[in-house]
């Protein structure tokens, strides 16, 4: 999903869709992230992100290093991301862009802005800007640890950890048995969440209840060469394929996941972060 994106932003034909159609960027968001004290808490996360992950992502982290990002990610709000004021009520999941007053965006295609803030070897550090009812369909982060920060709104997220040892059907496809790990709606101000590449829900789905933001931090990146692909599953009631004399009171906690291609109706743009310069 990442790797597709950052190609995205590359491409020509988008860069004049963005200049010519339904979207447009001012001169000072145009502009490199504005500078900004050193102190500032976007340069934090970074330097601690730079001194606790890896690019092949072991060692696991420590609750202690898990604690202290989840410590500093928990005070971030908005404005700490250059997130203006408008961007709260905007219900158009353009985030930093803006909308060309000349040109609507119909509601059926209202995109969701991915903002990358920094990537290397070690670690992502981007922003989703949602619309109400924008979905990121189920997907997987391999190997990956992940801390979600919800910036503002409310966004409600559905999650599975693979049930090991594997149980895998064939039934037109493969379908391998997931266990449901979160159903919840989380409204900002809230704690920070983290996933691990085998517990507290792996393989996730956002929709967005109102507009809202999250803040992601990703370690080690999505990379196919060292085998992490993100790869997107449709999931299925237990007893979809469960034999009938399976019946348990414990199957609403089960799912069973099948592998897609990336959902064609994935509507995301590429936008460009505002806020405090980091120091690299």
């Amino acid at each position: 999903m990442l790797p597709n994106l950052r190609k995205l932003a590359r491409d020509n034909s988008v860069r004049r869709f963005l200049q010519n159609g339904a979207l447009f960027f001012s001169t000072k968001q145009a502009s490199m992230a504005r500078e900004s004290p050193h102190g500032h808490k976007v340069q934090a996360l970074f330097d601690l992100c730079r001194q606790t992950f890896t690019p092949s992502g072991t060692p696991p982290l420590s609750s202690h290093s898990v604690q202290k990002l989840c410590s500093l990610l928990d005070t971030f709000g908005p404005a700490d991301v250059g997130l203006s004021k408008d961007a709260l009520e905007d219900d158009r999941g353009h985030g930093f862009f803006g909308l060309n007053q000349l040109v609507r965006v119909p509601r059926w295609a209202q995109p969701i802005t991915y903002v990358d803030i920094h990537e290397c070897e070690s670690f992502t550090m981007c922003i989703f800007c949602f619309p109400s009812s924008a979905v990121i369909p189920l997907h997987d982060h391999p190997g990956m640890t992940v801390f979600s920060k919800v910036l503002y709104g409310s966004l409600h997220v559905k999650a599975y950890d693979w049930v090991e040892p594997a149980r895998i059907l064939n039934k037109s496809g493969p379908v391998r048995l997931a266990k449901l790990a979160v159903d919840n709606v989380l409204t900002a101000p809230c704690a920070t969440s983290v996933l691990y590449p085998k517990t507290s829900g792996n393989l996730h789905c956002f929709t967005a209840i109102t507009p809202c933001a999250v803040l992601d931090i990703l370690s080690p990146p999505y990379n196919e060469d060292a085998g992490r692909r993100c790869t997107y599953y449709r999931d299925y009631p237990y007893f979809t394929f469960a034999n009938k004399d399976e019946k348990s009171d414990e199957e609403e906690n089960y799912a069973w996941l099948a592998e897609t291609s990336t959902p064609a109706d994935l509507y995301m743009w590429p936008g460009i972060y505002n806020g405090p310069a980091i120091q690299i």
